[in-house]
């Protein structure tokens, strides 16, 4: 058994999959549009319009696979009660992607040393997913 985050991004999909091969070097292994279904999209989830938008993607960050859509198409994504951990090998490697995710996010707790990582800290990107970044050594 296997357990994934699928995040929905409401309309912002590519622009955040763009985000995340810039920041974190993310790649993508599957991107589908809802034009591209094989069966007529409900309009409840797809307005008119928004046929290019993403209906289903794949992205790996490290080792890690994540998936992602448009469904909904509103442009309010909202991620509440979740974050992404993110752990780097090396503390500067922590700092950069730490600031790289919160360029145009929030920061909700600044990087600091803890008693369990020399460095950690935790952001909300700009699309609203929430990060915590650790380093594993100094």
């Amino acid at each position: 058994m296997q357990v994934q985050s699928y995040l929905n991004f409401d309309g912002r999909c590519e622009e955040a999959l763009e985000f995340y091969k810039r920041t974190l070097g993310a790649t993508v292994s599957c991107l589908m549009r809802f034009s591209e279904s094989p069966e007529p999209c409900d309009p409840n989830m797809v307005p008119p319009g928004n046929e290019h938008k993403v209906m289903h993607s794949s992205f790996k960050v490290g080792e890690t696979e994540l998936m992602a859509s448009d469904c909904g198409c509103q442009g309010k994504a909202t991620f509440q009660g979740v974050s992404l951990a993110l752990s780097a090998p090396k503390v500067a490697e922590a700092e950069r992607l730490f600031a790289a995710l919160g360029e145009g996010g929030q920061v909700q707790m600044p990087m600091t040393k803890t008693f369990f990582s020399p460095r950690f800290g935790m952001v909300a990107d700009k699309f609203g997913v929430s990060w915590m970044v650790l380093a594993e050594a100094e």
